[in-house]
């Protein structure tokens, strides 16, 4: 059994704001290897969001951000269980982070529900047209087709984008990461994003 140092453990705190406990069982299942201890760590924390996602969440805060100059401005709304929770910084950081990304990426809702049906119809139709100039045959483009909208609702949904400030997470990894740390169901309910002399 290899020994778990308090430099390891710490080492691993840092990495992913996890309890002390939580670390050294981590690493302690991996023989002490960080990396493996991280992943660890991730699925327990995903195991936790799933338990939690059925649960109420009506607190929470509107967080507001507003680009440079003022030329971009975001408010999104992120709910959690408890008022207690509201006030809880990695709850704000995370919210705020939501924020940000959302100014920066420039998501068209929440998840595919959210995008419009003729948006979608536009986007095949444009797939479609590429495909056959390509020369594809006729019975595989609708393959193709539906690949190139998978690519389009990962792009321009907010819970699916790379988070901007770490592309290896989605916004909605950040998502299952603060709820194993906090330990309430947390859920980013809608967004506005204002772009001056936009729409």
């Amino acid at each position: 059994m290899t020994e778990i140092s308090a430099a390891l453990v710490k080492e691993l705190r840092d990495k992913t704001g996890s309890g002390i406990m939580d670390c050294k069982q981590a690493l302690k299942e991996n023989n002490g290897d960080v990396e493996k201890s991280l992943d660890f760590l991730r699925k327990k924390g995903l195991a936790t969001a799933q338990k939690r996602s059925g649960r109420d969440a009506k607190e929470g805060v509107v967080q507001s951000y507003i680009h440079m100059g003022g030329k971009i401005g975001v408010l999104v709304e992120v709910n959690c269980e408890t008022d207690f929770v509201a006030k809880n910084e990695d709850f704000q950081e995370f919210a705020k982070n939501v924020a940000m990304h959302i100014a920066a990426a420039a998501p068209m809702g929440l998840d595919p529900a959210e995008i419009p049906a003729e948006v979608v119809a536009r986007e095949r139709d444009i797939y479609r047209e590429r495909a056959l100039e390509q020369g594809k045959p006729a019975n595989i483009v609708d393959k193709i087709v539906d690949g190139q909208i998978e690519k389009f609702y990962k792009d321009s949904c907010l819970m699916s984008q790379a988070y901007i400030r770490d592309p290896k997470l989605t916004i909605n990894d950040l998502l299952n990461e603060v709820i194993a740390k906090i330990g309430e169901n947390i859920k980013v309910r809608r967004f506005a994003r204002f772009q001056l002399g936009g729409e």
